[in-house]
Order: C-alpha cells, then structure tokens, then sequence
C-alpha cells in the first residue's frame, strides 16, 4: 500500500493483495515480480496482504480525505487465486465512499462473474478499466463494455503496437488498400462507451520503444469517435513515452501534455 503515488493517473495504490502470473504480451516486463523478487518475495504466489494493509483505507486515520486509488497495482484484481478474499475487499470499496477506486485488469472475462451482489449499475465509486497493449488484445474492450460501470477505461500501456489503422491508403490492382501489415490485421480500438484512454511506453531497462504515430493516432481516434458520441468525448491521458525510466522521454505528445480525466456517472 502507499499513501501517494508517482503514477499521473492516480494519488495512491492500494494492494489487498499482491502476486500474479503472466498472461499478455505486456506483462512481459512488469515491474512487480522485479519487486517483489527484490523484497524477498516469490512474485509469482498470489497472498492476501496483511489485515493492516488489506482493510487501511477503512481503518486508518490517514485515509480518510478523498483520492483516486489504483488497486492491485502488484496483481489483478480479478485474479482466481483472489476469489475468497475479494467479497471483502469489495466490501472495503463499499465502506469508503469517499474514495475512488480504479481497477485495471488483463482478465475482463472474468468481471462480470465476481462482482458483488448490490453493483447494479455499477459502484459509483469505482472505474473498471482494461489493459490493451496491441490489436490482438482489442476485444477486451467489448467485454468492458458489457459490464455496468460508472466509469470505463482503457489503459494502452505499454503501447506495443498500433490500436487503430493509420490513415494511409494505396492502389493495389485498382483496389484501395490499407497500408497494414499481416501482424497486425484484425479489428480496430472501438471506443464507444469508453470513458478514458490512457496511452504510454514501457519503462524499465529492457523496455520496448514505442512508434510514435501509434499515440498519434490514438488521439486522432479519440477525437473521430468524439464526433460521433451522445455521451461526451473519451477523456485522453498520455502518461509517458518510456525509456530506461519512467520519465526518461518526458510526457509531451506533439508539443503537449494530455491529463484529461474521464467525467463521472454511469456510462449509459
């Protein structure tokens, strides 16, 4: 658990508990089994933390004023080596109204199955929220929005590779032809009923680079589909570029440095 935290889209963590295993392409560097192997621990075992850490925002004095929380920043808040104890951390959440809770998961198949019994529409005091690293991974998004939420978002980070077709065409035999490589055909990022996008690179020392035109044009994109939305513009986060560290390329897009955040209520 920390009482703050360095990452732009949040002001603390919190972690009920913690281990995890692989299961996408960009799990391959994350920093928590660095961690966790440096503190000791086997970051591969998932453990309910300690009743200190596990019911602090409840408990202790110091959080008691408002903030955004990521929760399970060293694990996934739908992991199956969690299910006995999520009941009571769900439980947690519904205790501290106050707060904010953002949870991020690379398992969205499994949200609409451990959800507590009274979400209905949705807590309004949590944003459920996605990782989408490449186009292969794009159809988590329909499955976030198959799940009731106050807020939905998508955190594309590490950015691996493009999430939408770039706006380049050529003639192909008197046929017009996206310029797409095979390795990336498949379905676009559909952000309808999205409420936020996060966009980064990977940080660390063997961190991947990110193209630059594939944050580009995930900002063009949210600024197409914003055109055609009833319910407000997809709210758009460039956290960083990556590097050997977090802040090794800076935060400016073009020039620019993007902290949009998403406007509450639940997503219709």
């Amino acid at each position: 658990m920390a009482e703050s935290s360095i990452i732009e889209w949040t002001d603390a963590t919190w972690n009920p508990w913690r281990g995890c295993d692989r299961v996408s392409p960009g799990c391959a560097h994350c920093y928590m089994f660095r961690d966790q192997r440096r503190y000791g621990k086997d970051p591969s075992v998932v453990v309910r933390a300690s009743d200190a850490t596990f019911y602090a925002p409840v408990r202790s004095a110091r959080w008691q004023e408002p903030r955004k929380v990521f929760t399970c920043s060293w694990s996934d808040w739908f992991h199956e080596d969690a299910d006995e104890w999520r009941d009571d951390a769900w439980d947690v959440i519904r205790q501290t109204p106050q707060h904010t809770y953002q949870v991020l998961t690379k398992r969205p198949e499994r949200m609409l199955d451990h959800l507590p019994a009274d979400w209905g529409d949705g807590y309004p005091n949590v944003w459920l929220g996605v990782t989408i690293e490449n186009r292969r991974f794009v159809g988590r998004a329909d499955v976030l929005r198959a799940v009731p939420a106050a807020v939905r978002f998508i955190s594309a980070e590490p950015l691996l590779g493009p999430l939408v077709y770039d706006d380049g065409w050529f003639d192909e035999g008197g046929v017009e032809t996206r310029r797409w490589a095979d390795d990336y055909a498949g379905p676009e990022l559909d952000l309808r009923q999205i409420d936020w996008l996060i966009v980064g690179g990977e940080s660390g020392p063997r961190h991947r680079p990110i193209d630059p035109e594939w944050a580009r044009d995930l900002l063009t994109h949210v600024e197409c589909v914003s055109n055609d939305r009833t319910a407000g513009r997809t709210a758009f986060l460039f956290k960083q570029w990556g590097g050997p560290r977090p802040t090794s390329g800076g935060r400016l897009l073009d020039g620019r440095t993007w902290d949009e955040m998403p406007a509450t209520g639940v997503s219709a």
